[in-house]
């Protein structure tokens, strides 16, 4: 699958596990492999419908928004929120959200 990611603060992030606007995430390395094992999980499937059967990522569509997201981590309300392509075969990461499920930190 084709990963596009819109918040260039979230790209660096990935790409080098540093970033200023997510300094907080950088430090936890935990996390950092996570994230990092979950952008190669997505890359390995062929689309977005393969995600589901990846239990840990806990894949859905949200309503009424056109996005879907996937967990980075048990225990965590971190989530990564993305657009995906008609087929599925893209996917455009638009946000790390913390606030999922109203979960306000």
């Amino acid at each position: 699958m084709d990963i596009y990611i819109e918040d260039e603060d979230l790209k660096e992030l990935i790409e080098t596990g540093k970033d200023r606007k997510y300094k907080k995430f950088s430090k936890d390395k935990v996390f950092m492999q996570k994230l990092v094992m979950v952008i190669q999980t997505m890359r390995a499937v062929s689309n977005t419908r393969m995600l589901g059967s990846v239990s840990f990522l806990h894949y859905e569509r949200l309503k009424h928004s056109g996005r879907s997201s996937i967990r980075i981590m048990n225990g965590r309300v971190e989530r990564l929120i993305f657009r995906e392509s008609e087929d599925g075969k893209e996917v455009t990461i638009i946000i790390l959200d913390e606030t999922h499920y109203g979960n306000k930190k």
